[in-house]
């Protein structure tokens, strides 16, 4: 189920470097120079904010990128190297009022105790506008730079061999949501006292043990940062099959989806409900986003054209886990409600040039599903949840204790 109103859908953009086409650097607007830098990032998330849109992600690995989906490739004339997603999100906070923040984790090798501290500080910074993308990585090099466990080598995450490597991973990611969640709720809201009379900062009482025992993980608890402002951050998961859904159906408030029509979308949306509902989430909100990578132009044979163009530099033609939509925001328009129709919450496009087609997204599709009523003309909420149509959560463990 969700909150969103029959009448609206939601719109966040996913930024990966300058752009999703791997030749997205070459074009003249796409600021190769400044890509590592606070402004780059500062900028585009000050458009999509301009833009009212609910969330940006922020794309994240441990390890380079690669046209190879499973190892490191030797090209050297596509982007390379990121910044830290959680980081740049910190940054970024300050400087947006209303929009929210995602940044991508890696599940796979980093400690939950960690990034639920770095997750709950990016929701203090932003007064509570903070999320994540959690996902796993099955690569033996990533494994490499840490040299606590190893990986087998797959040739593919959808081959025979792969399944029962790609299932403990995202078993061992639903682990590391649910400790993620448990220490955010560690602190009770009122826990901190602050009372320079009594000489008393916190009530002890109010902290709490989360004592998690499970295959992947084993951690006591509590956190040493209070529990955020929106009391549970936003969880989110891209997923393709049916591993994927079930951590989305168990862990997740959004996930992001990959359908290429409105009947592959309503058959993904009933299969994560069906997910849902065995996980005994049936009555929680949960939001399912399409994801579609976006070319976008007012003359649709520019917009191909520029695909094109874009396919002769990288010398292959760009292809994607998601549709790939090349054309005007108006034909855009038409096909998100059709998508919506199918039961989609909402989308998280990626734009294929970040200079280009997130400009395109906020002043020519947003105003066009302004004018059709299915957009917000002004952020009514000052947290993701609150935009999400999410409520704050109750503490898990303050109401144990009562």
């Amino acid at each position: 189920m969700s909150s969103t109103p029959a009448s609206s859908l939601h719109l966040a953009v996913a930024l990966d470097g300058t752009g999703w086409h791997p030749a997205s650097w070459r074009e003249p607007v796409a600021r190769p120079r400044d890509l590592f830098t606070a402004g780059y990032w500062a900028d585009l998330v000050a458009e999509a904010e301009r833009g009212l849109l609910d969330f940006v992600t922020i794309e994240d690995g441990l390890g380079p990128q690669s046209s190879h989906f499973l190892d490191p490739d030797e090209r050297i004339d596509q982007v390379r190297g990121r910044l830290d997603a959680v980081l740049v999100a910190s940054r970024v906070a300050p400087l947006t009022r209303h929009i929210g923040l995602v940044p991508t984790v890696v599940a796979t090798h980093t400690e939950p105790f960690h990034i639920s501290k770095a997750i709950a500080t990016l929701d203090y910074v932003s007064a509570g506008r903070a999320g994540l993308r959690v996902q796993i990585t099955a690569r033996p090099n990533e494994a490499a730079h840490f040299g606590r466990r190893t990986i087998p080598r797959i040739d593919a995450y959808d081959s025979p061999a792969a399944r029962e490597v790609v299932t403990e991973l995202f078993d061992e990611a639903a682990d590391y949501v649910e400790v993620v969640r448990r220490l955010w709720d560690s602190w009770e809201d009122d826990a901190e006292i602050r009372d320079a009379a009594t000489g008393r900062f916190i009530d002890r009482d109010k902290l709490h043990y989360i004592d998690f025992e499970g295959r992947h993980f084993s951690v006591k608890g509590p956190s040493i940062t209070p529990r955020p402002p929106q009391g549970q951050p936003v969880v989110s998961a891209l997923a393709h099959d049916t591993v994927p859904y079930r951590l989305v159906a168990r862990a997740a408030d959004i996930g992001y989806v990959t359908p290429y029509d409105a009947d592959e979308a309503r058959a993904i949306v009933a299969r994560i409900r069906a997910e849902q509902d065995a996980a005994g989430r049936a009555a929680e909100p949960l939001h399912v986003f399409g994801d579609l990578v976006v070319f976008l132009d007012d003359d649709p044979a520019a917009a191909t054209a520029r695909r094109e163009r874009l396919d002769a530099l990288a010398a292959q033609p760009y292809t994607s886990d998601a549709r790939i939509f090349a054309g005007t925001p108006s034909r855009l328009a038409d096909l998100l409600q059709e998508l919506h129709s199918a039961g989609l919450s909402g989308f998280r496009l990626r734009p294929a040039v970040a200079g280009h087609d997130l400009l395109a997204i906020t002043r020519g599709l947003v105003p066009e599903l302004q004018r059709r009523g299915v957009f917000r003309r002004a952020y009514e909420a000052d947290t993701l949840r609150g935009l999400l149509g999410l409520a704050r959560p109750a503490n898990r463990y303050a109401a144990a204790t009562t």
